[in-house]
């Protein structure tokens, strides 16, 4: 028991401290327990192939499917047909569309998706991109427990609920597992509080601060960039001269001359290309697209003995509006770009992308960008190819904000997508089969009817995810077996004397909630489901309810923008501020956890 209250000791404190990857801490923890003969040696890596991981997997994946035959891109069409450019009711519309999708969709999968249709519709209507983001995100959370297909703490449930009866006590009843819409009066009742929220007090609650971002399209950004990030000036063609001082220089040290303009592209010869990576050489004739105040770039012309244009005549092309522009994208907590300098990653040669700024919290950074470390909820200021931006955005280790041109994918593949994942529900509801076998059999289907191919789908597994969740099952696990659980619940009811279960759950709720602010909900739901499950058990009270009630807790997580990698993707585009999510967080969460409580108890009466 001391060993195990140890390992979870440790595992909060790393993930909150974060000195370690948190799915590094997973691995460890899993196998100090192997190491240590917590659980059977080989038992310890059953959580890979639990059918919560492997549901997770096949529900990533039909996530994947259904964005790439254009279901995202109907959506956003469906809500400016809906909303007709009205504020209020474009909120409610928004948030009504994002609450259906969260039911199947994992919450950070679907906000990568849904932020750029916000953006879109916030460009087209002109509505401020701050009062729907953080409604669309919060949203995301509410809906989320409506079924068993894409809440991670509600798909583990089942494993630690199986677990437990494994060590219940003599004459105990055995505690049955949920359905796939075992939850979903809560759920609904949830959903319904998230829209309701924002339609009658959002107006209310949301920052008022005038945005810019509005204004955004591809072929008009300068403005709005010159306002947020201080990105002045305009584009001109350098045409480096014999007597230059440039010649034989590379891109990177023309950048750290005083004075330098930003380079956006360069044409050698009848080489031009767009982002010009750092160890690129300039020559005799070599022609500079860059971007600055008219009054800088012609003193630096005339400093550097280059001619000077104000016209695109040779980069006209590649600067063609509709082809290449400035662009916003956020880095999602799961990308491999954190704690990366930007000159590690070497954008500008692996992607053709050209970092102007980064955004973090207030502040805008500008000077020697390619030396920032960068940290997940950065916003960066990018110039690039469309094409580009959306090729490197299909690696999913950052999320473009900005409404750009782009063509769908696979729209003729629209229905097999559509019909894969309805079949996929329908095993998983009207049969006896396992979610993980009715969900992989709505993922092979789209796999073989060409929706995604391997590739594809091995890029839409979020493997951090998949490696925290598989680890921390053993914790759970192990809490049940040693007794480190039942010995809690005995700590817990000492405190709390002759509660009622209503007292109970709500210290077992605000628990698990404030847990969830500070690490993983599915952390918090494996260390407080066994310790749940104990009280009840202890005081005549129903498991199930219990159990419930903490991994429906471990989502209302509204207080912090930290607090779930949904909220930290939006906290860059949308300019929030941490009161932001205080004066908007801390009413809706008392109301989830009012709605949680009641409606489980009805449920389970």
């Amino acid at each position: 028991m001391i060993l195990v209250l140890g390992l979870v000791g440790f595992t909060m404190l790393m993930l909150v401290l974060e000195w370690i990857r948190a799915d590094m801490v997973a691995l460890l923890v899993v196998v100090v327990i192997g190491l240590t003969g917590l659980i059977p040696s080989d038992r310890v890596f059953n959580g890979f192939a639990g059918n919560a991981v492997i549901a997770i997997i096949a529900i990533m994946i039909m996530g994947a499917g259904l964005d790439r035959a254009g279901v995202l891109a109907l959506t956003a069409n469906f809500v400016m047909r809906m909303a007709r450019g009205v504020e209020s009711r474009l909120g409610v519309v928004i948030n009504s569309v994002t609450s259906l999708f969260s039911a199947v969709i994992p919450s950070q999968a679907l906000a990568a998706l849904m932020i750029p249709v916000t953006s879109r519709l916030s460009a087209r209507t002109g509505v401020p991109l701050s009062r729907l983001l953080l409604p669309m995100a919060f949203c995301i959370l509410t809906a989320t427990n409506t079924t068993l297909i894409a809440n991670s703490p509600l798909i583990v449930l089942n494993d630690l609920i199986a677990s437990a009866n494994a060590n219940l006590p003599p004459g105990a009843h055995t505690i049955p597992k949920f359905g796939l819409f075992s939850v979903t009066p809560v759920g609904l009742a949830l959903a319904v509080l998230g829209v309701l929220f924002f339609y009658l007090f959002g107006k209310k609650l949301l920052p008022e601060r005038e945005d810019e971002r509005l204004k955004v399209t591809p072929g008009r950004t300068e403005s709005y960039f010159a306002d947020t990030y201080g990105i002045v000036g305009e584009t001109a063609e350098l045409t480096v001269t014999a007597e230059s001082p440039l010649v034989g220089m590379s891109i990177g040290e023309v950048e750290q001359l005083h004075g330098a303009p930003l380079i956006l592209a360069i044409k050698s010869g009848n080489d031009a290309r767009m982002a010009p990576p750092a160890d690129q050489v300039i020559w005799v004739g070599s022609v500079l697209g860059v971007l600055g105040p008219r009054e800088q770039v012609a003193q630096f012309a005339n400093n550097q003995l280059c001619r000077v244009s104000p016209r695109m005549r040779q980069l006209g092309e590649l600067f063609n509006p509709s082809r290449a522009g400035i662009s916003e994208a956020v880095i999602p907590p799961s990308s491999r770009f954190i704690k990366q300098t930007l000159s590690d990653l070497r954008l500008r040669k692996r992607y053709g992308i050209s970092v102007l700024a980064v955004h973090r919290g207030d502040k805008v950074l500008r000077e020697d960008v390619r030396s920032v470390s960068l940290r997940a909820g950065d916003t960066l200021v990018l110039h690039s190819s469309w094409r580009d931006l959306s090729l490197a955005a299909e690696d999913k280790d950052l999320v473009v904000v900005t409404d750009i041109p782009r063509e769908e994918q696979r729209p003729n593949k629209i229905w097999q997508a559509v019909g894969f994942f309805l079949l996929a529900k329908g095993l998983a509801l009207f049969t006896n089969l396992d979610l993980s076998v009715a969900m992989m059999t709505g993922a092979i289907g789209m796999l073989l009817t060409g929706v995604l191919n391997m590739d594809e789908a091995y890029e839409a597994i979020n493997w951090k995810t998949i490696f925290v969740t598989a680890c921390l099952i053993p914790l759970g696990w192990s809490m049940d077996a040693t007794g480190a659980a039942a010995w809690l619940a005995q700590e817990v009811l000492q405190h709390l004397g002759h509660a009622s279960h209503w007292i109970l759950q709500l210290a077992l709720a605000v628990l698990t909630l404030l847990f969830s602010q500070v690490m993983s909900n599915v952390g918090a739901t494996v260390m407080m489901v066994p310790i749940a499950i104990s009280v009840a058990v202890a005081t005549g009270g129903n498991p199930s309810a219990y159990a419930l009630v903490v991994a429906v807790s471990s989502s209302n997580t509204f207080l912090l923008s930290s607090g779930h990698p949904a909220l930290m993707m939006v906290t860059g585009p949308g300019g929030y501020r941490g009161r932001d999510f205080l004066r908007v967080g801390l009413p809706l969460t008392l109301a989830v956890l009012v709605v949680t409580l009641i409606g489980i108890n009805l449920l389970y009466h």
